[in-house]
Formats: C-alpha cells, structure tokens, sequence
C-alpha cells in the first residue's frame, strides 16, 4: 500500500491517524508506550482526541511509529 497523505485538522483525525498506524504495526499501547517512554494513560488520551496533548510527546509518538509529519504552506495570492 502505497504512503498517503491525511490532512489533519484536529487532535480527533491525528489521534485515529495514530491509534490505526499502531493497530497496523501490531503494537499494544504498553509496548508503544515503552518505546516511546510515555504512559499508557497519555497514548490513550491522545488516540482519543485529547486536545491537550503536548506536541513534543506527540512527535515522540509519530516518530516511534515511523510516521513523518510534514507542513503545507498555503500558495501565495498573487504578489
């Protein structure tokens, strides 16, 4: 299956984005949770939309996963 974009608007679409990447990769939370060094409470906030979540904690998430976040800037109105 090719890599996709998924535009993420909120902490709900990233949180399923996540919870999915996971389930694919045959990860429990605790064993994500350890290679990540987070708690298994903040995994499950987070896959369920917490909008509190700390960013640093969430690249931490993304990056054990292998999931690459990336930034699309608007095109420019003409100049």
């Amino acid at each position: 299956m090719p890599n996709a974009a998924h535009p993420i608007r909120n902490a709900a679409t990233l949180g399923r984005l996540i919870r999915q990447a996971r389930k694919q990769q045959g990860l429990t939370l605790e064993t994500l949770a350890g290679l990540c060094g987070l708690s298994i409470r903040f995994l499950s906030e987070l896959e369920n939309g917490r909008e509190t979540c700390s960013l640093v904690r969430v690249l931490w998430v993304l990056d054990a996963l292998g999931i690459e976040l990336t930034a699309q800037l608007p095109e420019a109105q003409g100049t």
